[in-house]
């Protein structure tokens, strides 16, 4: 070989590393540097199946990484991650419900902001307040730090008997309370006795009705009530609102239903089977649940004929308020696959990733560019539409603040306290455990 060619080899050579180490420098810089990781995922209520799709399609362009969802019981699952992560073996990745960042925050590792070397942010905040609906920015970040990614947005709606409603001569289900009240005697029927034999609606009582508590604090927000104060330091949910006792009209709707000495709502009482059963039976004209009792209904009654439609609002509200409750996928602050964790989950909850998860979980979506593509769907169309609408509110323990609430409702109903005094106790109470929290 001439010297001449050997130069030319040897100059093509280092040419070649030249060109590696600027497109290292140039591109490699602007992508994280990820590191092979087997990612654990826990949820209570979520399938396997639902993330089996979503978890191919990511390892086909992310060899490197695994994710392994586990489902845990849901009367289990907030003492086994506690349990764990007191352990030092919990999950790299966990769903919250949308209430718990007040009680849970210090579990989670929040989104990175900035990663060395990259020159951009992996997610940011205002990407966030574009691709999702408002509840989830109020329940999953705090300034415009990120702390979890929904998939889906529940609230609240009206199940309706179809066949009990043309009975009836009801065209149409209610679109206010008011349009709800007006139906009431239309579908109850009560024997000699006062005896309920089919009621209009599962409503007014706390134990034997599915999330009665929610359908109260649903009122409660349509009615206008501030349910904490600015600083989310006490509870304020009996205090007035422009001079009118909202809290307590609200406590007072509610409970009205299981009144029997309010003829023309009374139309429930505790004596009713459980809330789904009567509605599945046929025994109750209308039932407010969420979207994932459609599937419940079918499996307990595939003949029953009902439909979904908006909850009811105010006669003279001008703005739509719904209840949301759902569950949002976190990072665990103790992952050493923090950054792992996170890529997945923005894949996971961006739109091809959410897509596949509500396809196989038939859930509505939290992201506002899919509302259009649930709108028309018979069973998700009313729920999608509303989560543009939902709402929620700062609660630092959900489990203690349901007890209360339904405590509240028993003493009204069983006469062991004024509606005002009540509301109150369940203020003073819940004060109390907000005063507690770190």
């Amino acid at each position: 070989m001439d010297r001449r060619k050997l130069i030319y080899i040897i100059g093509g050579v280092l040419g070649g590393i030249l060109l590696l180490v600027l497109f290292f420098v140039l591109v490699g810089g602007d992508a994280p540097k990820a590191q092979k990781a087997n990612l654990a995922m826990w949820g209570p209520f979520d399938e396997p199946s639902y993330y089996a799709q979503v978890i191919r399609d990511y390892r086909k362009v992310n060899p490197n990484i695994s994710v392994t969802y586990t489902q845990i019981p849901a009367q289990d699952y907030e003492q086994r991650l506690i349990s764990a992560f007191a352990a030092g073996n919990g999950p790299d990745i966990w769903l919250m419900h949308n209430t718990w960042l007040p009680k849970h925050q210090d579990k989670i590792q929040p989104l990175p902001t900035k990663i060395k070397g990259v020159k951009e942010p992996l997610f940011t905040f205002k990407n966030f307040q574009d691709q999702f609906v408002d509840v989830a920015v109020a329940d999953l970040t705090r300034g415009e730090t990120i702390y979890a990614l929904p998939l889906y947005i529940d609230t609240l709606a009206l199940y309706y008997n179809k066949d009990l409603f043309n009975t009836a001569g009801i065209a149409t289900p209610p679109r206010t309370w008011e349009d709800f009240v007006r139906n009431v005697p239309l579908l109850t029927s009560r024997d000699t006795a006062d005896n309920i034999v089919r009621s209009a609606a599962a409503i007014g009582t706390s134990k034997n009705i599915n999330r009665s508590t929610d359908i109260l604090m649903l009122l409660m927000l349509q009615s206008g009530v501030r349910m904490t104060d600015k600083d989310n330091a006490g509870a304020t949910f009996a205090k007035q609102v422009d001079g009118l006792n909202v809290g307590e009209l609200a406590v007072q709707f509610y409970t009205d239903f299981a009144n029997l000495s309010k003829p023309d709502r009374y139309t429930w009482n505790d004596r009713q089977k459980y809330s789904i059963d009567a509605f599945a039976d046929g025994n109750t004209a209308m039932m407010l649940n969420y979207s994932h009792h459609i599937q419940t209904l079918r499996a307990k009654a595939p003949r029953l004929n009902f439909g979904i439609a908006p909850v009811p609002q105010p006669e003279k509200a001008t703005i739509g308020v719904n209840f949301a409750n759902y569950w949002a996928p976190t990072v665990a602050k103790q992952s050493n696959y923090g950054l792992e964790a996170w890529q997945f989950l923005i894949y996971l909850s961006g739109t091809d990733g959410a897509i596949s998860y509500l396809d196989a979980s038939l859930r509505p979506t939290a992201r506002r560019d899919l509302i259009e593509r649930q709108k028309n769907d018979a069973d998700l169309g009313t729920f999608a539409h509303q989560a543009l609408t939902a709402r929620s509110w700062y609660q630092v323990d959900n489990v203690s603040i349901e007890t209360l609430f339904a405590k509240l409702i028993d003493d009204v109903n069983f006469n062991r306290a004024t509606i005002r005094d009540a509301l109150k106790e369940a203020e003073s109470q819940v004060s109390v455990i907000m005063s507690k929290s770190p």
